[in-house]
Order: C-alpha cells, then sequence, then structure tokens
C-alpha cells in the first residue's frame, strides 16, 4: 500500500478515534447536568451554563486533534 493512502488512512482513523471520544465526553457532561438538575431544579440555569462551557471545550479539543490530524497527513502526503 501507498505511504500517501497509509497517512490518509491514520488521519481518518485519528479523527474517528477523537469523534468517538468526544461524543462519550458530552454525552457523559449532559446526563451528569439533567441529573444535577433534576436533583436542584433552583441552580438548573448554573449547571446549564456550566454544561456550555464544557461542551464548548470538549468541541475545541476535537477540532484542534481533527486539525493536526489532517495537518500530519498532508505533510506525510507530499
Amino acid at each position: 500500500m501507498d505511504p500517501v493512502a497509509f497517512a490518509w488512512l491514520s488521519a481518518g482513523l485519528g479523527v474517528g478515534v477523537t469523534v468517538f471520544g468526544v461524543g462519550t465526553g458530552i454525552g457523559r457532561l449532559a446526563a451528569a447536568a439533567l441529573e444535577a438538575s433534576s436533583r436542584q431544579p433552583e441552580n438548573a440555569g448554573d449547571i446549564r451554563t456550566t454544561m456550555i462551557i464544557g461542551a464548548a471545550l470538549i468541541e475545541g479539543v476535537a477540532l484542534l486533534a481533527g486539525v493536526i490530524c489532517i495537518l500530519l497527513a498532508v505533510k506525510n502526503a507530499g
């Protein structure tokens, strides 16, 4: 198999693993926030705000990992 194909395959696998991890992380974050909101409904607004900030940070890491995978594939392919 061509080294260029291996570079793109590894980039695809890296992004796939990243997306799986991000999905799991955001799912656990949302589950914990919903449980906390059901236990203390008076703090639901603060919990929601904290959850959104956490989800945005997780998405930022996912975007960074995706960019790094693509950059490594382009560097190794060329």
